[in-house]
This record gives structure tokens, C-alpha cells and sequence, in this order.
């Protein structure tokens, strides 16, 4: 990203610990609880001596370290894009084409996948066929419009277009590899400026009013977004980061 995040204010305005130090507190339990397992899971095996000396692997030859600006995989894999900046999500139709020269509009690119993907999650919808759930966390503004001659506002919306998180159907042909499904009915892009309405305990709370929405109950979009997961209940979690970067 290119951008130095050394000298923004810290944004914990609270009394509660900053997620540095809760990192570090997890790490040393987890050190602590891991020892403690690990011990009591020797503990019956001390006196074993028999069985197999090798232990099963994946069978794949590591590959060496690499500077190279390519993706290295381990001889007898293939490293194949399945989704790119630009591609169509696949709403409503096949969706606009991906120019190169960086011409596609603001609206375009909501109707394509963001920039940057990170966190991801797949949700099997059967077999050979799910959904890809991604985040898309910043963007290279160079790259984003290039040299076209755009107004500012229009270069605003094509940034917030090209944040958020994509949903996107994929499936596997019979050559066993993946291809989106375009036109998809789960196609869905969230932006930076998407309406998200508000659930749970948040919905209403004083902390979540604002003067666009003084009932609390929606807001604007997700942007930066790093983390992801599937929560218990099947659902895609997104975390947003960094989000001082953006106000200033």
C-alpha cells in the first residue's frame, strides 16, 4: 500500500486494551495452555515404543525461497486465477468487461470485483459448486484510473467501488477446474458506500447515531477489509483495519 501508518494518532480512545496488547496476552495463554496439553498428552506416551517411525505427509516436494515476482508451487501443481480485480461478479448478467487502460467507470466497478483481495471464505453449495465470499482491502489509486481524465468525485466513487467485499459463484467443470458462474443470483458486491442496516445490540445504540442516521440503525459501507471467517451460524465475517488511514 505504500502508506505509513507510524505517525496516525492512536484511535483506542477507550480504557480498554489496545489489540496489541490483547495479542500478546492471548499469545502468552496460548503458550502457557499449549505446554500444559502438550504435557498431559506425553504424559501417556512416555513408556509407548513401537509402531511406524514415519508419519504420514502431503506428499508434495517443498519449494525453495524465492524473490521471484511470480507464484512458485511444487512440481506437479498449477497455480490458476480464478478471480481478479476487474473481473464481472456476475450481477444481473454477464457484467462489464475489465478494460485495461483503467476506463472502466465508477458504476462499472461496482459491478466487478474490488481491489486487493485478502481474508476469504468458500461455502460448498454441493458438490463442485459454492460460494466465494472476499474482501477487497485497499487500492492502488495509479493503477485504479491511470491517466484518464476524470473528475474527482468520479475517481472518489470508483475508490469506494473497488473496496469492500465480493460474493461470487464458482463451479468446477469437468476438467476439474474452477470458473465463476456469471450470470449468478448470489452475486453480490458491498462497497464503501453500500446501505448496511444494523442487528443485534449495536441497531439503536447512541454510539451507532449519527447526523445521517440519528436513529442508529444504518450505515455506509466497509472498507479495508483484512480478516474473514465463517461464523457458526454460516455467515461471512469481515473485519475492517486500518480505518484511521481513511479519516483524518
Amino acid at each position: 500500500m505504500g502508506k505509513d501508518f507510524s505517525t496516525l494518532e492512536n484511535s483506542n480512545r477507550s480504557r480498554q486494551p489496545s489489540i496489541h496488547e490483547v495479542s500478546q496476552m492471548r499469545r502468552q495463554c496460548l503458550r502457557g495452555g499449549a505446554a500444559g496439553a502438550l504435557a498431559t498428552l506425553l504424559a501417556p506416551l512416555a513408556g509407548w515404543a513401537g509402531g511406524s517411525a514415519s508419519g504420514a505427509l502431503l506428499g508434495f516436494e517443498p519449494i525453495a525461497p524465492s524473490a521471484a515476482d511470480r507464484i512458485v508451487v511444487p512440481p506437479g501443481y498449477v497455480a490458476e486465477v480464478l478471480a481478479a480485480w476487474g473481473d464481472p461478479v456476475g450481477i444481473g448478467g454477464p457484467g462489464p468487461a475489465f478494460r485495461q487502460d483503467a476506463g472502466n467507470s465508477a458504476t462499472e466497478q461496482a459491478l466487478q470485483l474490488g481491489m486487493h483481495h485478502d481474508g476469504m471464505q468458500f461455502f460448498a453449495l454441493g458438490a463442485g459448486r459454492g460460494l466465494l465470499a472476499l474482501n477487497h482491502e485497499y487500492t492502488d489509486e495509479a493503477l485504479l484510473h491511470g491517466a484518464h481524465p476524470t473528475d474527482a468525485a468520479e475517481r472518489v466513487r470508483k475508490s469506494q467501488a473497488a473496496h469492500g467485499v465480493s460474493v461470487l459463484e464458482v463451479r468446477r467443470q469437468a476438467d476439474g477446474r474452477w470458473h465463476p458462474v456469471r450470470p449468478s443470483r448470489y452475486a453480490r458486491r458491498i462497497t464503501a458506500s453500500t446501505p448496511i442496516a444494523l442487528g443485534g445490540p449495536a441497531a439503536g445504540h447512541r454510539l451507532m447515531r449519527t447526523a445521517a442516521d440519528p436513529a442508529g440503525r444504518r450505515v455506509l459501507g466497509t472498507f479495508n477489509n483484512c480478516a474473514a471467517g465463517r461464523t457458526p451460524w454460516g455467515t461471512y465475517l469481515t473485519g475492517e483495519e486500518n480505518f484511521a488511514g481513511y479519516f483524518h
